[in-house]
C-alpha cells in the first residue's frame, strides 16, 4: 500500500481499528502488528478499545490509543459507543475503520454508517449460531466494504453462513516475524532458562502443547495419548494460562495422576519467551476438538523447525501438509495421536532436520509476519481508492 499517493486534501490516511479491549490474544497481537504497518507506511494509526496492558504496545507501534467501553455487548452501550465513535471518527478525520470484534463492529458501523468513513472487517474466528438472534448478531462481521478471513476454512464459513459475494473476501492468514521464530537466533541463555521454568529432566523427550488451558484445546487428549507410548521418557508440558479458571487446571492433574504421568507432567502457565520454549520441544502438539480459526502456535513451531502434530480441521489443516511437514490427526482421536507421536519421537536426527527444513521453508513462503501486513495495507488501499464499491461490487481501480 502507498500511503503516499495524494487522496482528499493530500492528507495521510487514518486508520482506526477497533476491538475489545488489549489484554492479551492474537486479536490484540494483529492490532499492534498492522497499528506497526500503517504507521511505518506513513499513515496515521488510531486504536479504539477498553484498554488493557498491551495499550503501551499501541503507543511503541507508534500508534494513539482512545479508551471506550467497546468491551460491552448490550444494545445500549453499543448504541452509545457509535455516539462515540462517530465523534472520534470527525474528531480525527478517519478514513477507514477496521472491526476485529462484533459489538465494536455494530457500534464501527453506526459510526460509518453516520460519518461516510470506510469499514472493513476481519473475522478472526467462527462465532455459534445456537441462539436464533446469534446469526444476526455476527453478521456485523461480514458487513465491511471487504471482509478478512483468517483461512481458507473461514472464507468458507462467511460464505456459507452470510451468502455474500467471494469477491469481497480477502484471505490473510496470520503470520510471524521469522526473525523471532528462529532457531538459529536463540542464545543458549535463553534455553537454559527456560530449561528452568519448564523443569524436565535430563534424558527425556519434552512435549509441548502451547495455548491457553481449555477443554477444547485439546490437553486431556495429549495426556491420555502420553499414557499410551511404549516408553516412559517422554515429558509433557503445557504452556499457557488457565485465564484464573482453575478448576479446569486442577482437571488436568487430576487426569495426570489417574493415568499413572502425573511426575512426567508440567503445567507452568504463561511464557515469555516462546521462541526458547519451542526450542526445548522434541514434538510440538496441537490438539484441539474444535476448528480453530488459524492456530498460529502451529506456524510459530514449524519457523522453528520443531515436529509438529495437529488436529486435522480448521486452520491448521491449511498449515500442516501431513507427513511433509507435520502430522494431521483425528481431533480428539486418542490413539492417532499417539500413534503420530511414536513416529515423531522415533525420528533419526537426520528425518528430524529434514522435515523441520521443510516445515520453515513453508511458514517462510507463506505465514510471514510482511506478507500478512502488506496484504493487510493492500486490503486499505482498495477500499480507500474506490477499487471495491460500498456494496462490495470489485470495480476498475
Amino acid at each position: 500500500m502507498d500511503m503516499n499517493e495524494p487522496r482528499e486534501a493530500d492528507r495521510p490516511p487514518v486508520v482506526l481499528q477497533v476491538l475489545p479491549s488489549l489484554v492479551t490474544g492474537g486479536v490484540e497481537r494483529g492490532t499492534i502488528e498492522i497499528t506497526q504497518a500503517v504507521a511505518e507506511a506513513e499513515g496515521v494509526a488510531l486504536v479504539a478499545s477498553s484498554g488493557g496492558p498491551m495499550v503501551n504496545f499501541v503507543r511503541r507501534a507508534g500508534g494513539r490509543h482512545f479508551t471506550l467501553p467497546l468491551q460491552a455487548k448490550d444494545p445500549i452501550t453499543i448504541w452509545r459507543n457509535a455516539a462515540r465513535l462517530e465523534a472520534l471518527i470527525r474528531a480525527e478525520n478517519v478514513t477507514l475503520v477496521h472491526a476485529r470484534s462484533r459489538a465494536p463492529a455494530w457500534s464501527a458501523w453506526l459510526a460509518c454508517q453516520r460519518t461516510g468513513a470506510h469499514f472493513v472487517t476481519t473475522y478472526h474466528g467462527v462465532y455459534g449460531e445456537d441462539l436464533p438472534f446469534k446469526r444476526r448478531y455476527n453478521a456485523i462481521m461480514a458487513k465491511g466494504e471487504i471482509v478478512i478471513a483468517a483461512s481458507h476454512y473461514v472464507a468458507r464459513v462467511v460464505r456459507r453462513q452470510h451468502k455474500i459475494d467471494p469477491a469481497r473476501i480477502r484471505v490473510i492468514p496470520r503470520g510471524i516475524d521469522p526473525m523471532v521464530f528462529n532457531p538459529d537466533t536463540v542464545s543458549a541463555d535463553r534455553i537454559a532458562r527456560m530449561a528452568q521454568t519448564m523443569r524436565v529432566p535430563d534424558g527425556m523427550f519434552t512435549v509441548v502443547i502451547p495455548g491457553r488451558l481449555s477443554a477444547w484445546k485439546g490437553q486431556a487428549v495429549l495426556l491420555q495419548a502420553i499414557a499410551r507410548l511404549p516408553w516412559n521418557e517422554v515429558c509433557c508440558v503445557l504452556v499457557g494460562s488457565d485465564q484464573g479458571r482453575t478448576k479446569y487446571t486442577k482437571e488436568l492433574e487430576k487426569i495426570s495422576e489417574s493415568l499413572g504421568i502425573g511426575d512426567r507432567v508440567r503445567i507452568i502457565g504463561q511464557v515469555d519467551d516462546m521462541p526458547a520454549a519451542l526450542m526445548l520441544s522434541d514434538v510440538v502438539v496441537h490438539a484441539s476438538t474444535e476448528a480453530e480459526a488459524f492456530g498460529r502456535v502451529v506456524i510459530e513451531a514449524q519457523a522453528m523447525r520443531r515436529p509438529v502434530i495437529a488436529s486435522d480441521l480448521g486452520g491448521p489443516s491449511e498449515t500442516v501438509e501431513h507427513g511433509v511437514t507435520g502430522w494431521l490427526t483425528g481431533p480428539g482421536d486418542v490413539a492417532s495421536l499417539a500413534r503420530a507421536l511414536e513416529e515423531a519421537l522415533s525420528m533419526d536426527a537426520e528425518a528430524r532436520m529434514a522435515l523441520g527444513q521443510r516445515a520453515r521453508g513453508s511458514v517462510l513462503n507463506g505465514y510471514t509476519l510482511r506478507a500478512m501486513r502488506d496484504a493487510t495495507l493492500d486490503v486499505y488501499e482498495a477500499v480507500l481508492t474506490g477499487q471495491v464499491a460500498r456494496d462490495g461490487e470489485v470495480v476498475a481501480a
